[in-house]
């Protein structure tokens, strides 16, 4: 009986350690995707193809900026980036591509700024750019056309990864005028609540698996576990050793998008260094479901050479973070992360938690009412190709 009573109080304790990060973050979560939608609402994803010709730094930074402009499933950008990569993008523009849409979206911010500080927030927004740089120099140095050829073969044959329906949608607002007239447009308006829902759909699992992983983590695992796995007491070496271990961590966590924050988390608080919170983060396009994914996109010799650069860019870019932070003295040194027990008070978070769950409210309703509806929702995994029709486009 105790033992069962013991067992039920720590089930309890993660449940609640969950749900205390979850109300902190969610305004948060509602407010990123919206904003999140509203960019996807004029952003065409048949214009990101015409974009992405080779791999020269302006082309590079146009990758960039549509990444940033994208959805943050994990998922759904592996995805996409094949699409593009198939309809004759470059492969590292791609790949770029890719890298921005998972680690400078608008929602990633938000969350981070929540739940780590604002530091962290500059970390990854400093660190996502340094990392497409790293990628781009390596991809010169050391990506044969010969690769790249066996890579689009396999890519050709179309086997099936995840989100793949989701990644070929175009539910983009057509039409003349300018981005802000398309957008404030009723066919804007809809095109913003299925970006909403349909990125809702695509990444909760990940968003709250992550948050009960963390939960999990916070309420069982004890800090001094944490803290000689990443030698918090050997300062200088733990800089070293956090962004090294930090993507490997990610690998095995499973957790990916924006879901990984809240493990992010529990991991500063335990005594990760900054960088490797930051490596950590990044790591979330080489979890283990993800590698599977790019040996079935791209077949096994260009899974392992994305394996390899991705972790090295990772690694590198939070290292050059956690000493250029440290050289300007802007490092964050108490480990004050939110991983909270619940409790709800009626205070900022409660009252902006109500405000935006009306505008979840809002934009459910537009899209049952005027948008994709359930049909769209089912057909998010599956190649579009199989419905007879590239995407789904708002008139």
């Amino acid at each position: 009986m105790l033992l069962a009573t013991n067992i039920a109080h720590e089930l309890w304790r993660a449940l609640s350690f969950a749900f205390g990060m979850t109300w902190e973050v969610l305004w948060a979560l509602i407010l990123g995707f919206a904003l999140s939608g509203m960019v996807q609402a004029v952003v065409s994803k048949r214009e990101m193809r015409r974009l992405l010709p080779d791999d020269s730094p302006k082309t590079l930074v146009v990758a960039t900026g549509l990444g940033a402009a994208s959805s943050s499933c994990s998922y759904a950008s592996v995805a996409l980036a094949r699409s593009l990569f198939r309809k004759g993008a470059n492969f590292t523009a791609a790949m770029v591509f890719e890298i921005a849409s998972t680690n400078l979206v608008i929602e990633l911010g938000i969350i981070i700024w929540l739940l780590l500080g604002w530091q962290f927030v500059l970390g990854e927004f400093v660190g996502g750019p340094l990392m497409i740089v790293l990628i781009a120099v390596l991809f010169r140095l050391f990506l044969r056309q010969q690769l790249v050829d066996e890579a689009r073969a396999e890519a050709d044959k179309g086997r099936l990864g995840s989100m793949e329906g989701h990644a070929e949608m175009d539910m983009s607002a057509s039409g003349q005028g300018s981005w802000w007239r398309r957008l404030r447009s009723p066919s804007g308006f809809t095109a913003t609540a299925d970006y909403f829902v349909s990125d809702w759909a695509a990444v909760y699992r990940d968003v709250f698996g992550g948050l009960l992983i963390a939960g999990a983590l916070a309420a069982w695992v004890p800090d001094s576990f944490w803290q000689s796995l990443f030698f918090e007491q050997h300062p200088t070496l733990a800089k070293v050793w956090g962004p090294l271990i930090g993507p490997a961590v990610a690998i095995i966590s499973f957790v990916c998008s924006i879901g990984n924050v809240p493990l992010a988390a529990v991991l500063w608080n335990g005594g990760i260094s900054f960088g490797g919170v930051l490596a950590f983060i990044f790591a979330d396009l080489i979890i283990l479901p993800i590698l599977d994914i790019y040996r079935k996109y791209y077949g096994w010799r260009m899974a392992g050479f994305l394996l390899v650069t991705f972790y090295a860019t990772m690694a590198g870019a939070g290292l050059i973070v956690e000493f250029l932070f440290q050289a300007l003295g802007i490092t964050p040194r108490s480990r004050n992360a939110k991983v909270i027990e619940a409790s709800i008070t009626w205070n900022y978070t409660t009252y902006l938690n109500i405000v935006f769950l009306s505008l979840a409210a809002v934009l459910l309703w537009r899209y049952f009412r005027y948008g994709g509806g359930w049909k769209m929702l089912t057909m998010m995994n599956e190649p579009m190709a199989e419905h007879g029709h590239e995407h789904h486009q708002h008139a």
